[in-house]
């Protein structure tokens, strides 16, 4: 009612205009109004008013929220006019073949376009006039917002800030190291210097809350502009990413508390779509564990390249609705769920004959160290086992691409888990040299967020009150979110042809304890005095730091920078020979029962595994403590 009411006004506040606009120019072109031209005016009154109205309406001149007006609405009032003076002049030329003067024409139009847009940009300007003249009260509570970028993101931000929050946030300006930018002006708010001056301007300025908005910025960049920021002492918000950015997606409620995967994760990967979307698009893909982190991403980014039928296989029912809901409310791909246990034979063999996937991504596993170790028969089970049934059925019925997601734990292990990735892959390795399947393998260290990792089980600690628990002051691990490690699977399945084990570029390695510190300062607290770390010591199976490939290995450069190929070991053949055809007349004979037997059975395919016992915590985390109280 509300909307109708103010546009009514402004439809009324148009009509005056346009026939005062008219009038006007002819008096401005001939000093006054000749009787000939009022003969015009009275015979054209109904229809040009009507014709101008309907082209106001057409553009959306009464629709428009005029206090938050911008560059696309006087784009729209310039089409707007432009176009009812053309059909104005039309009008009087065919109809009532009255010749005005083009002289004329441009005054009205000029006059129109003065009283008409000058009467929506001044509800603007009293609305912002408005909001400045809130009582000082409202002043005295508002927060006080700094944004560092003074870019597109920035921009961006600013505006969004204005129009979502109005006198409740009050933003004082700019910070941006271009130093062509100090003391000017965007969206009428001043750049107040360099990054250099962030703390002094923060402090000068009462700042409440510090905004980065550099979306396409180097990482790196994000870090450093972070540390500064957190070292006011002042709230410290973000921008999302660059393809958000770039796809009108910015909105105020994007705008959140620094997350850990903005100051680790890395620059946009940059996908070679024409070769993933070529063995994707189009066709019958599996995705096992497809409710799990790492397969619900593979189900995302792979529905997006509209395979024929996308299909999920999983033994967890609630994981497998989650990802099937969310995918139903976002894609229009054709979604087969499948409830199956990679360890069932027929089942998986059913699944291959009903569906007949031409590509396989094998994401299904036990993957926690601890949990393993004290149940290694379940991790040779379901790491060997399972994934050597669901690669037996895409061997058997004629699957395209068969791709492993493995760990870097694999390499040279020292756990139950580990050991029993490493000969999945071995598996794997052996069925490509006798099949026409290409199989794969892709190993990457720890992603971001995903479930039982160190990340999420930091912040319950920090929520908690502390302490947060490392086990060792020393470890060191490597890092990139869900999405990245999902776009780089997709970009080495495109690869795969003769049993590759593909290795992810991780990037720098992460101390642990570093982490656990960053973490908490984002929690806006201080390591070692709002929340202390405690060293507890290693787990059973747990190392100082992994390795993505063997010195034997070694690794060869492929098309895309962050994907690299391992040189392919010697497998023991007829050690895989006979595992498989034991597996294939009878598994029980061959899968171990119990943990000793499970050891013996990881050795004799991995000589070089070494199983590491758990250590208790060392004084050094007294000392680290005592070193860097804050």
């Amino acid at each position: 009612m509300i909307r109708w009411k103010r546009g009514g006004y402004l439809l009324v506040l148009d009509v005056i205009f346009i026939n005062i606009a008219f009038i006007l120019a002819l008096y401005l072109r001939f000093d006054g109004v000749p009787a000939q031209y009022w003969e015009v005016f009275f015979t054209m009154f109904v229809p040009s008013t009507l014709i101008r109205l309907t082209t106001h309406y057409f553009f959306g001149l009464y629709r428009r929220a005029w206090r938050y007006a911008s560059v696309q609405e006087a784009l729209a009032i310039v089409a707007a006019v432009t176009l009812g003076t053309f059909f104005d002049v039309v009008l009087s030329l065919f109809w009532f073949q009255s010749n005005l003067p083009r002289s004329v024409v441009v005054l009205d139009w000029s006059l129109c376009m003065a009283f008409i847009g000058g009467s929506r940009f001044l509800l603007r300007m009293w609305a912002q006039r408005e909001a400045a003249q809130a009582p000082e009260a409202a002043k005295e509570s508002c927060r006080r917002v700094l944004i560092v970028g003074a870019g597109d993101g920035g921009a961006l931000a600013a505006r969004e800030l204005r129009n979502h929050y109005g006198p409740r946030v009050r933003l004082v300006g700019f910070i941006d190291d271009d130093p062509l930018k100090k003391n000017q002006t965007i969206l009428g708010y001043p750049v107040l210097g360099t990054r250099d001056d962030l703390a002094r301007v923060a402090s000068e300025q009462q700042v409440d809350e510090i905004i980065i908005s550099m979306p396409s910025v180097p990482r790196q960049v994000i870090r450093e502009l972070v540390n500064i920021a957190q070292s006011t002492g002042k709230r410290v918000m973000i921008m999302p990413g660059v393809y958000d950015l770039l796809e009108g997606n910015v909105t105020v409620s994007k705008i959140r508390e620094v997350q850990i995967e903005d100051l680790l994760g890395r620059d946009p990967v940059k996908v070679d779509i024409a070769g993933v979307s070529g063995y994707l698009t189009g066709r019958r893909v599996l995705v096992t564990g497809a409710g799990g982190s790492i397969g619900s991403e593979l189900c995302r980014q792979i529905a997006k390249l509209k395979p024929k039928v996308l299909l999920l296989l999983d033994n967890s029912e609630n994981n497998l609705y989650d990802i099937e809901m969310e995918l139903k409310a976002t894609s229009d791909v054709p979604l087969a769920v499948l409830v199956k246990s990679i360890q069932d034979r027929r089942g998986i063999e059913e699944v291959f004959r009903r569906h007949q996937p031409e590509v396989v991504f094998h994401a299904a596993a036990h993957k926690h160290v601890p949990l393993m170790e004290h149940n290694p028969e379940e991790a040779i089970k379901n790491n060997v086992y399972g994934t050597y049934q669901v690669a037996r059925a895409a061997h058997l019925f004629g699957a395209e691409k068969f791709v492993l997601i493995s760990t870097d734990k694999a390499v040279n292990p020292t756990s139950v888990m580990g050991a029993s990735k490493r000969i999945a892959e071995m598996i794997i390795q052996y069925l490509d040299t006798v099949s026409n399947t290409s199989f794969a393998a892709v190993r990457f260290g720890n992603v971001l967020g995903s479930r039982g990792s160190v990340i999420p089980l930091f912040r319950k600690q920090i929520m908690a009150g502390g302490p947060v628990t490392v086990t060792h002051d020393k470890m060191i691990r490597y890092f990139m979110t869900i999405p990245e490690a999902v776009q780089l699977v997709l970009q080495a399945g495109a690869f795969a042809a003769k049993g590759e084990i593909f290795v992810l570029d991780m990037g720098e390695p992460v101390r642990i304890m570093d982490l656990a510190e960053t973490l908490i300062r984002l929690s806006g607290f201080r390591p070692y005095v709002d929340i202390d770390i405690k060293v507890i010591g290693t787990r059973p199976g747990e190392k100082l730091y992994e390795e993505l490939f063997t010195s034997e290995e070694g690794v060869d450069a492929t098309k895309h920078q962050r994907v690299f190929v391992a040189k392919p070991t010697s497998l023991n053949l007829p050690l895989l020979q006979t595992t498989i055809h034991a597996l294939e007349t009878n598994p029980q004979a061959v899968l171990p029962g119990d943990s000793a037997s499970t050891l013996e059975f990881i050795q004799r395919f991995v000589p070089e595994f070494k199983l590491v016992e758990a250590q208790p915590a060392q004084l050094e985390a007294a000392v680290a403590r005592e070193g860097k109280q804050a």
